[in-house]
């Protein structure tokens, strides 16, 4: 018997071609035997508001957010979740009968539970993160639910780091220091989990130029890009020795509360999930 019949929401990011969001609720629409659609939306940054309106009027239930706009859809929201709020960044949107949009990150969710599968804790630890946009303040909050002692924040911009830093410092218990990309070995040396929330090495977009030999042998290396699964960053983390960790956990993690708000049943990340998208990377 099918249940949540004509029920449809989408994903909005600027490309849109990468995403594997349609794919993964589409697997769980299939397995919970539910009538639905997820809809990949190519939507420009100047567009955003007004493509967000008309998916309202059309019936959407809501949509997922992806690059660039994450900060763009947390300012559309008429009420928002803890997390979203702390991240100033959302990645869903709920559409409600009543005219009110809903804020919410599951990014901080997807990226806690994916890391607590493949590194547990980070007690103690000093994590390195690479970018200071929207990903960005979800990581931070992640890797400090995770425990994490330190946090140091790197960007291009290193002003734009700062200025992260001194969002989140009341929100979180981790020590924060921040710098620019030309700070790297200094912090490398000192890092014992490196973490690329950048949409540098995604298909389409020029790696990360970075020498890894600064990053200390027992440091993991986390890239949250799942589109190649294996980025040029965690090739060479992995051609010399370090555990790498890619983005698809965070992504199935971070879709399962998606999924619930917009069919109404919380779904199960399985192996079967995993070989699924990984079968669709390998044909993209």
């Amino acid at each position: 018997m099918l249940t949540g019949a004509g029920k449809i929401a989408g994903v909005v990011g600027w490309p849109i071609r990468h995403s594997l969001s349609p794919l993964l609720h589409g697997y769980w629409l299939e397995e919970l035997d539910i009538d639905g659609a997820m809809v990949p939306l190519a939507v420009a940054r100047e567009d955003f508001a007004r493509i967000i309106a008309g998916l309202q009027r059309a019936g959407f239930r809501g949509v997922n957010v992806t690059v660039p706009h994450k900060e763009a859809a947390f300012a559309l929201g008429h009420v928002c979740d803890d997390a979203a709020r702390e991240a100033q960044a959302a990645n869903l949107l709920i559409f409600h009968p009543d005219g009110r949009i809903e804020a919410r990150n599951t990014d901080t969710v997807g990226l806690t539970e994916s890391l607590r599968e493949e590194t547990g804790s980070l007690e103690g630890r000093t994590v390195l993160l690479l970018g200071a946009g929207g990903a960005a303040r979800g990581a931070v909050l992640a890797m400090n639910a995770l425990g994490a002692a330190e946090i140091r924040i790197l960007n291009r911009h290193a002003d734009k780091a700062a200025t992260l830093a001194m969002a989140l410092k009341p929100r979180v218990h981790a020590k924060i220091e921040t710098g620019g990309l030309a700070d790297w070995p200094a912090h490398a040396a000192k890092a014992d989990l490196l973490v690329n929330t950048t949409s540098a090495g995604m298909k389409g977009n020029p790696p990360l130029a970075l020498d890894l030999t600064a990053l200390r042998k027992d440091a993991a290396v986390l890239d949250i890009v799942y589109n190649p699964l294996q980025t040029a960053l965690l090739k060479d983390a992995a051609a010399r020795g370090h555990k790498t960790i890619d983005g698809l956990g965070m992504l199935m993690h971070q879709a399962a509360p998606s999924f619930e708000a917009f069919f109404g049943t919380r779904p199960q990340v399985t192996p079967g999930l995993r070989a699924c998208l990984e079968r669709a990377l390998d044909h993209a």
